[in-house]
Formats: C-alpha cells, sequence, structure tokens
C-alpha cells in the first residue's frame, strides 16, 4: 500500500474506471475528504449509484473494504487539520537513525521525486499558457504562511511581464483587489495547511467573477480545489513541527522559467529596462 492520498489514487486510476465509479469519483473529489465520510448506503445514494459500484471502487483504489478506506480518510482528515505539535509528535516517535541533515535530505528528495512524477505535462503547460497570456491580467495571492511562496512567484512574472498583482495577504483587503479581476484573469493561491477561510472566500469570490484559479496546494489539497481550474499538489511532509516548502519553491521556479521563455522577447527589455535603473540608482554594489 503506497502513502498516496486517496484524491492521488481517484486521479491516476480516472482512465480505469467506469462511468458510474467516474461519477461516485466525482462526488467524493468535491467536498474532499468529507464526502466519504458518511455510510456506504448514503454515499451510493448521492452519488446515484449502486453500494456494489461504491464497493468495487475502494478495491480498485487498493483497499481491502469500505471500512479500511474510511479509515483512511479519516487519516487524512487529521491530517490537514494538524498542527506543529500534533505534525511533530507524529514521526519523532518512530523517526529513523541517522543524522538530520541525512533524514531531511531524503524526505525532501522523495517529496519531489513523487511530486514530479504525479504532474502531467499538458496540465502543467495549460498553467503556463494562462501564466504566460498577455490578455489575461495576473493575481498572486498567499496565506499566513504560503505568502512567502506568493511574494517569490510574484517578484519573478512581475519583471517578466505586465499586469501582475500581488494581493495582499490581509483578508480586510481583499475586496479591493477584486474589484480589479475580469472575467479570464488568472488567480495564482498558494494555499497549504492549515488551510485559511479566508482564502477559500477570495477563491470563490475570483471564481464568481469568471477567473482562472491556478491552486499550488498539498497532497491533500486545500478546500480551494473545489474552485480551481488547475491544481498542483506537492508533498510537503519532512522530519519537523513544519511543512517543506522546497517541492512548491521548486514547481513554481519551473514555471517561472518556462514562462519567461514564452514571454522572452518582452521580458529581456524588461529586464534591461530594471538593470538600467538598478544601475542608475547604484541599488547594487558593483566591484
Amino acid at each position: 500500500m503506497t502513502d498516496n492520498t486517496i484524491a492521488e489514487r481517484l486521479h491516476a486510476r480516472d482512465g480505469e474506471l467506469t462511468r458510474a465509479e467516474r461519477q461516485l469519483s466525482g462526488l467524493l473529489l468535491k467536498n474532499y475528504p468529507v464526502s466519504g465520510l458518511g455510510t456506504i448506503t448514503t454515499i451510493a445514494e448521492a452519488a446515484d449509484v449502486s453500494t456494489p459500484t461504491v464497493a468495487r471502487l475502494v478495491q480498485k483504489l487498493g483497499y481491502s473494504g469500505f471500512p479500511e478506506f474510511q479509515a483512511a480518510l479519516r487519516r487524512e482528515l487529521d491530517e490537514k487539520i494538524s498542527g506543529p505539535i500534533a505534525k511533530r509528535d507524529r514521526w519523532a516517535d518512530k523517526a529513523p537513525d541517522g543524522h538530520i541533515l541525512n533524514r531531511f535530505t531524503e524526505a525532501v528528495i522523495g517529496n519531489i521525486s513523487q511530486t514530479l512524477g504525479e504532474i502531467d505535462t499538458e496540465t502543467f503547460d495549460q498553467a503556463c499558457t494562462l501564466i504566460a497570456d498577455p490578455g489575461r491580467a495576473v493575481f498572486v495571492v498567499g496565506g499566513r504562511i504560503t505568502r512567502t511562496l506568493a511574494d517569490y512567484f510574484f517578484l519573478h512574472v512581475q519583471v517578466i511581464r505586465e499586469r501582475v498583482t500581488h494581493i495582499n495577504s490581509s483578508s480586510n483587503a481583499w475586496p479591493h483587489y477584486l474589484l480589479d479581476i475580469k472575467e479570464g484573469d488568472v488567480v495564482v493561491i498558494f494555499d497549504i495547511r492549515r488551510y485559511e477561510n479566508s482564502t477559500l472566500r477570495l477563491a470563490e469570490f475570483a471564481r464568481e467573477k469568471g477567473a482562472r484559479i491556478v491552486l499550488f496546494t498539498d497532497q491533500w489539497q486545500s478546500p480551494v480545489n473545489a474552485f480551481a481550474d488547475i491544481c498542483f499538489s506537492s508533498r510537503i511532509v519532512v522530519p519537523s513541527a513544519w511543512d517543506s516548502s522546497v517541492t512548491s519553491t521548486l514547481l513554481t521556479e519551473i514555471i517561472i522559467a518556462e514562462v519567461q521563455e514564452r514571454y522572452w522577447s518582452t521580458t529581456r527589455e524588461r529586464m534591461e529596462q530594471l538593470e538600467d535603473m538598478f544601475d542608475r540608482t547604484r541599488f547594487f554594489r558593483k566591484f
């Protein structure tokens, strides 16, 4: 049994599912993971499928039966809402021997390998196309911790192209930014556990205005995914009370590199102007 989340297993096996199983999969992913915590009968009725369909899908996902499937869902729900102390307690008692340099690095390398291996290249290209489209304004937002990722992404994309806005992480300022979001614009959202209610509300409002949402989240997936057009789920667990942002940072850097190349003729001019301003203001020290 792998440590893939149920959502990841559903996406990976989508091509193998029958029509009824795909219908059930859609229900489970709609309000994931809470949508799978009812009885087998209530879940079947909500998806308008039979209870044997539920049982077959559960087995296709690698579980011996519905109780094991729901136990896995409950563990995921517990993981999603974990605070730093609970995260640390979860791995501390069974941490392998070895120096933290090795243990942490091995965890990060595993996170990167699994995350990138599960990304669909067409989905990646679609995200880059949206962000590189000069006809769309781009808005970037993060939360309490993820605002550092949002800021890093914004600083680079702002150099690459025009009409890029960094939405203030203070939720009481968000309505002012929403005024400028037009249908077809792109809102890039960073949200990892513990997910923030204000970020979810922002996504809901942006979606109502017709924005396209690109979400960077973790393997359990932020509730924002319900409104997202594209979702990148990065592995974030390391031997620490804090989640790792290494994989998310790597993914944003790859996207920045691709968008830059698509925009290079314009980007080069903007970079030259920026460097000229740096030189004139002596912003950087030159030897």
